[in-house]
């Protein structure tokens, strides 16, 4: 069973034998206030009433729902609910005046002034029926395609996410894999040693690869098994240290995107220089965010053309994509001979129970 249209129909009932009530209590109210006596016949009047709205209202709604009504532009639709209101307030009068008749008794002289005046009201109240039913259909209508735009949206983003971190993986494999060649031939055992902390990051990678989100604390673990091979490599060269403030370890944050940047300050500027260099990774919370900051050696050009890749790119659009630009990614030249990235978390801290 479907429930979203079992919800639909309740709403739908509560709203038809609610307003119909309303309406047969402001009757009441009304001939109350011009001294009409409350007796049977006021009652069956009042009741008749109810029930042949309730009851018309209802056919006319399965006729629109028939005849495709709901799909009608407003040009389209207004000479068909003028028709169809008329119809139904002579149907009405007709029952009305039927029951009247049967229950309460009466004369066979009739006023056409009283009846179509009575006609007039019953015109007016299908007329009102007939707007708040398509008003609340085309804001219906509206609400579900802005959800179905939504649901669009994010698979659409959902693919692109996936489409940035299957760029990532094999970019860092072939690093990771070229500094393992550097050392097969000089040192074998330091080689051996490096692969199979390679397959530790291969492996964590794959278990983590499908999440959108890790914890902060999982992502620096990743950049430590990353520079411990790197380190191999490097040795002397390359220097690392980490200040990293206790409420950072529960936050979330995306997949290898530290990594990307500690990567590419290693490629960029530590290799590029004889003596090496040091990168210092730094996180605090501040403002219910949370900031990490990443220097290393180096100069950065904003202009130049990537040799390879997409690191940076790739950085800002999951940004944009995960956080619809609530995070912040700057890269800048702290002076002539240091580059620092950092980027502007907004909170997600890790709910642990």
């Amino acid at each position: 069973m479907d429930v979203s249209n079992l919800n639909s129909k309740k709403v739908y009932w509560w709203l038809q034998i609610g307003g119909w009530s309303i309406y047969i209590l402001t009757a009441f109210l009304l001939n109350q206030f011009r001294g009409v006596p409350i007796n049977f016949t006021l009652f069956i009047s009042l009741f008749s009433a109810f029930l042949f709205g309730v009851g018309l209202s209802h056919a006319y709604r399965e006729f629109i729902i028939r005849q495709g009504w709901i799909k009608l532009n407003i040009l389209g639709l207004i000479p068909r609910v003028l028709l169809a209101t008329i119809v139904a307030s002579a149907i009405f009068e007709g029952l009305f005046l039927a029951s009247n008749y049967l229950f309460i008794g009466g004369s066979t002289n009739v006023d056409p002034v009283a009846i179509f005046q009575e006609f007039l009201g019953w015109e007016i109240l299908f007329l009102l029926w007939s707007m708040f039913y398509f008003i609340f259909h085309i804001f219906r209508n509206y609400k579900n395609e802005e959800i179905k735009n939504l649901k669009w949206e994010a698979t659409k983003n959902e693919i692109e996410l996936n489409k940035l971190k299957s760029q990532l993986n094999p970019h860092f494999i072939f690093n990771a894999m070229n500094s393992i060649r550097a050392l097969v031939d000089e040192e074998p055992k330091k080689a051996k040693k490096v692969i199979t902390q390679l397959s530790n990051v291969l492996r964590n990678n794959l278990l983590i690869g499908k999440m959108k989100f890790i914890t902060f604390e999982e992502e620096l673990n990743l950049v430590k098994d990353y520079l411990s091979i790197e380190k191999a490599r490097f040795e002397e060269r390359l220097n690392y240290k980490f200040q990293i403030e206790n409420d950072c370890f529960d936050w979330l944050v995306p997949p290898m995107m530290m990594q990307t940047i500690v990567e590419n300050g290693i490629k960029h500027g530590i290799s590029k220089i004889p003596k090496g260099g040091e990168l210092i990774v730094k996180a605090h919370t501040e403002a219910n965010r949370m900031v990490v900051t990443i220097t290393n050696p180096g100069n950065f050009d904003e202009n130049a053309t990537p040799e390879t890749g997409f690191g940076i790119s790739n950085t800002k659009e999951r940004l944009r994509l995960l956080y619809v630009e609530q995070a912040i990614f700057k890269i800048e030249n702290l002076d002539e001979h240091r580059v620092q990235t950092q980027i502007i978390f907004p909170a997600l801290k890790n709910q642990k129970p």
